[in-house]
């Protein structure tokens, strides 16, 4: 390490000790890990890149145990930074931190480490092409290759990069325009970029995140884009479609808070083996599903229907991390790991079709799909799988009876089908 970089690191780690602090103090003892998902219900990914595979492939972060990310401020000629580097980041922070270890039930501890300045580029926002769908293109001037080689000509004599599993980049909230007309947030995940840092790690799992959203925890567009580096893919279909409303960030991040999907918490390691049931052969079984609201019990049911798609099965009841919960009940989903992101790879099953839902009043949240969950005395059913709730002997748990009959040969298996291109 140069003389150069020793002291502008020890500057730097100065400056961030109180400005992290905040964070820092939601550490505490982190749970185990749960066990890889395994077994006839770990669907394997038939799609490349995030998908509903159960298992994540090399590249991505660690989504448990001890996860740091380092977060810069970028501003623009055009469009100057009117707050300070730690009003931006408190918008964000801790907020972030504490929404994935109450949804990790402790086995995520995630830590943010500021770079307390706003790195000015070089150019204005639009001489670099920020749109919805742009890409990361090493080869180009342009682009969010240009940015980030900015922001590492900045910053890279001072941060170690070899420390840090996830970058977050914090645009100045003007710069583009307002999330309710164009959300443009993104992150490149997994898979190399083609750029490096001086510390010879790739410049991957980055999140770049403009504007501001709307509703009464905006930060989750983070928590979104984070959880794509982690594994998780869009489930939205179009900006229109909601093939799962307000179950699942990585559908609507929007309005209220809202929690993972069971089958999403697996996929990350956050449910222990005893936590997962896999109901693999036919036959009758009466269960018992304790809310995600709340540690331990059995927290997801899987009944696998093809090597790609299965039904899951999980409790959900108004809790810190689930603000919306209006009809807490069994909500059903079916997962589609051959469906890529943003194909709407999981469907929840509303058990009210039709109705108006039971939130209508949020611009926020689809309210078709708030009264999803099954309650007591209610069944689904298709094919030879029979689903019935039986009762919900406490506030958080529900007792339901799973049947699935030897399947036919003529019984076609249940299917998804991708979404029309919007």
């Amino acid at each position: 390490m140069t003389g150069r970089r020793t002291a502008a690191v020890a500057a730097l780690t100065a400056a961030l000790c109180a400005f992290a602090a905040p964070v820092a103090s939601q550490a505490g003892e982190v749970r185990a890990p749960g066990r890889p998902p395994s077994g006839p219900c770990a669907l394997r990914a038939r799609t490349p890149g995030v998908s509903e595979g159960a298992r994540t492939p090399r590249g991505f972060a660690r989504s448990h145990g001890t996860v740091r990310a380092v977060t810069f401020f970028i501003d623009f000629p055009d469009a100057p930074a009117r707050i300070s580097p730690r009003q931006r980041y408190a918008e964000f922070f801790p907020a972030v931190a504490r929404h994935f270890r109450t949804a990790s039930y402790g086995r995520l501890d995630y830590r943010s480490t500021p770079v307390p300045r706003w790195i000015r580029m070089a150019h204005p926002y639009r001489w670099y092409g920020i749109t919805r769908a742009a890409a990361f293109e090493p080869g180009r001037d342009d682009g969010y290759a240009a940015i980030a080689r900015e922001i590492l000509a900045a910053a890279d004599d001072e941060v170690d990069f070899r420390r840090y599993d996830l970058i977050n980049v914090l645009a100045t909230p003007q710069a583009g325009p307002p999330a309710t007309r164009d959300v443009r947030s993104v992150t490149f995940a997994g898979g190399p970029t083609g750029l490096r840092t001086d510390d010879g790690v790739p410049f991957r799992n980055a999140s770049f995140i403009w504007s501001r959203q709307t509703g009464d925890s905006p930060y989750r567009v983070l928590v979104h884009e984070n959880a794509h580096a982690f594994g998780l893919p869009d489930l939205y279909a179009t900006a229109t479609r909601t093939p799962v409303g307000h179950w699942d960030p990585m559908d609507e991040d929007w309005g209220p808070s809202n929690d993972f999907l069971a089958w999403h918490k697996w996929k990350l390691g956050w449910l222990a083996r005893r936590e997962v049931l896999c109901l693999s052969r036919p036959g009758s079984r009466t269960l018992t599903l304790t809310s995600a609201t709340r540690p331990g019990g059995t927290k997801l049911a899987v009944v696998p229907l093809s090597p790609a798609r299965a039904l899951t099965l999980e409790a959900r009841a108004p809790g810190r991390v689930d603000h919306l919960v209006c009809r807490p009940g069994v909500l059903l989903s079916l997962v589609a790991t051959d469906l890529p992101s943003g194909a709407a790879p999981v469907r929840t099953i509303d058990a009210t079709p039709g109705s108006r839902g039971c939130h209508t009043t949020d611009p926020n949240v689809t309210p078709a799909l708030t009264d999803a969950p099954f309650r007591p005395g209610e069944s689904w059913s298709r094919g030879p799988l029979t689903i019935t709730v039986l009762a919900r002997p406490t506030p958080t748990t529900w007792r339901l009876k799973i049947t699935r009959r030897p399947a036919r040969p003529t019984t076609p298996p249940a299917t998804l089908t991708a979404a029309p291109p919007p």
